[in-house]
């Protein structure tokens, strides 16, 4: 396996206390080298993603049947697009966790994969009803996207609608996920919409970044009022 290098500055210490916890059924040492490869994917999931998949792909070698470690396992595989794989790898973590903390991800991933109708089934089962807020917020954000996905602009401009968002973030996710879909609204209806679907964040980008000049565009602003379907 090929091992990326890990500065020696890096300890695994600096890994948070729970997740370093659950490395204690490896060896002492299997555990340090584990923990320093987690450090490494966290820092590194948002600026190299490729590279973050590599060290969670040697901590998976070294300590799989750790939840934290399929965990790292699971975010670097969405991360890097291969939607399959953390697919097998959410499920996974699930498994051993017994936790649905990442049921937006899961639904999402079916999106990746083209399946936005099974996003919306995951949305609706009955692991979803004891999400908290913020996972919640996440996972009505991926039904907005996969009812999109589907052309169902107006379903989904209404599921935005519904979201309390949790904080400023969230807050500003669902406004720029409001004007993508407004935007691919206008440009569907101009016939002018093309290119698959993408997920998530990428979503959002991918949309506005295929639009010349968004002022340029024709947006059809939906009245929702009197629309009970979502």
């Amino acid at each position: 396996m090929d091992v990326p290098d890990i500065p020696e500055d890096v300890t695994g210490q600096a890994l948070d206390r729970d997740a370093h916890g659950r490395l204690r059924t490896l060896s002492k040492d299997n555990a340090e080298d584990v923990a320093r490869h987690l450090v490494m994917a966290g820092r590194l999931i948002d600026d190299d993603p490729e590279l973050a998949y590599r060290h969670a792909q040697v901590a998976l070698a070294r300590g799989g049947r750790v939840d934290v470690v399929r965990e790292a396992a699971a975010l670097t595989a969405y991360a890097t697009g291969r939607y399959a794989e953390a697919l097998r790898e959410f499920r996974t973590v699930t498994r051993l966790s017994g936790s649905h903390a990442h049921l937006a991800l899961v639904a999402d991933c079916e999106r990746g994969l083209g399946r936005p109708e099974k996003a919306l089934e995951i949305a609706q089962s009955a692991d979803a009803k004891g999400l908290d807020p913020m996972s919640r917020t996440e996972l009505d954000l991926v039904v907005a996207g996969a009812r999109a996905d589907l052309h169902q602009f107006d379903a989904a401009l209404l599921v935005l609608d519904r979201i309390k968002a949790v904080d400023a973030d969230q807050a500003k996710r669902v406004d720029e996920a409001r004007l993508v879909i407004r935007v691919a609204a206008g440009l569907d209806a101009s016939g002018e919409l093309t290119g698959e679907a993408t997920t998530g964040s990428e979503w959002v980008d991918g949309e506005l970044s295929s639009v010349a000049d968004v002022d340029e565009v024709e947006v059809v602003v939906y009245d929702l009022e009197d629309d009970d379907d979502a």
